[in-house]
C-alpha cells in the first residue's frame, strides 16, 4: 500500500472506536480526512447515529458540513467522549509532535476536553525521540517575531518562519503565525522544553502533546499496530 492507503487503513480501524451517541472531536490533517469521509458514510448509511462532531479547524469543519455531519462548538460540551486526530511524530511513550497542519492550538484544546485521544497515522511518523524527523511547530503572535525567533534559537533550535509557496507567513485559524523549530538531534527533554516555552510571553502554544494520547493506531505494510499508553 502507498502512504495514502496506509492512512486510510488506520482511519478504518479508528472508526471502530466510534459509537452512536458520541460527542466526537474531529482532528485535522490528511489522515483525519479519511476518517471524516468514513464517518460521513457511516452516518448516511445509518450504521452510526446521534453523533456530533467538534472540528479542530475550519478545514475539517468544511469537510464535515459537506458530508452532513452534525457539528457543535467546544463551548457546547463540558467533555467530549473521544477525539481522533493525526500526528507528525509519535514516540514510544505516545508523546507527540503536532501542528504542521497549522491547527495545533484548537487540536490541543479539543484533546484536553476529551475523555480519550486516539491518534491515527502511518508508520513513517514513529520516532525514538521527538524532533528527530519533524520540526516543532510553535504558534506565536504576529508581532516581534525576531525576538521570539532569537528566544527559540536559544533552546538549541534552527528557527524558520512558516510561509506559503508565495512567501507570505501562514496564519492559523486564530490569526497567529508559526515558527518551526528544527532540533538537529531531536528534543532531549520535551517536558522541560514545554515548560520553558509555556512561560514565554508571545508564544501561544506549541506542538508538544505530552501525556495526552491514550492510543495510537499505526498502519504499515505489515498491517495495523495499536499502541496504548503504559503498555
Amino acid at each position: 500500500m502507498n502512504q495514502d492507503e496506509l492512512k486510510r487503513a488506520a482511519a478504518v480501524t479508528a472508526l471502530e472506536s466510534i459509537e452512536s451517541g458520541m460527542a466526537l472531536g474531529l482532528g485535522t490533517g490528511s489522515t483525519v480526512r479519511h476518517l471524516v469521509d468514513l464517518l460521513g458514510d457511516s452516518l448516511t448509511a445509518g450504521r452510526l447515529t446521534d453523533i456530533v462532531g467538534v472540528p479542530t479547524s475550519i478545514q475539517t469543519e468544511r469537510q464535515a458540513r459537506a458530508l452532513n455531519i452534525p457539528l457543535a462548538e467546544l463551548d457546547d460540551y463540558s467533555r467530549l467522549d473521544l477525539t481522533i486526530d493525526g500526528a507528525d511524530e509519535v514516540s514510544p511513550e505516545l508523546d507527540l509532535i503536532k501542528g504542521l497542519g497549522a491547527a495545533l492550538l484548537r487540536e490541543k484544546m479539543v484533546a484536553q476536553a476529551s475523555d480519550r485521544l486516539i491518534i491515527i497515522s502511518d508508520d513513517s511518523k514513529l520516532v525514538d525521540r521527538l524532533g528527530r524527523k519533524a520540526p516543532l511547530p510553535v504558534e506565536v503572535v504576529d508581532w516581534a517575531l525576531g525576538a521570539q525567533a532569537s528566544f527559540l534559537a536559544g533552546t538549541g533550535a534552527e528557527v524558520v518562519l512558516r510561509v506559503s509557496d508565495e512567501g507570505s507567513p501562514i496564519h492559523s485559524d486564530n490569526g497567529n503565525v508559526f515558527l518551526d523549530c528544527h532540533y538537529a538531534a531531536g528534543i532531549p527533554d520535551p517536558v522541560a522544553l514545554a515548560r520553558t516555552l509555556a512561560y514565554r510571553a508571545g508564544i501561544v502554544d506549541t506542538g508538544l502533546f505530552l501525556g495526552m494520547a491514550d492510543m495510537a493506531i499505526i498502519a504499515s505494510a505489515d498491517g495495523i499496530r495499536t499502541m496504548t499508553r503504559g503498555a
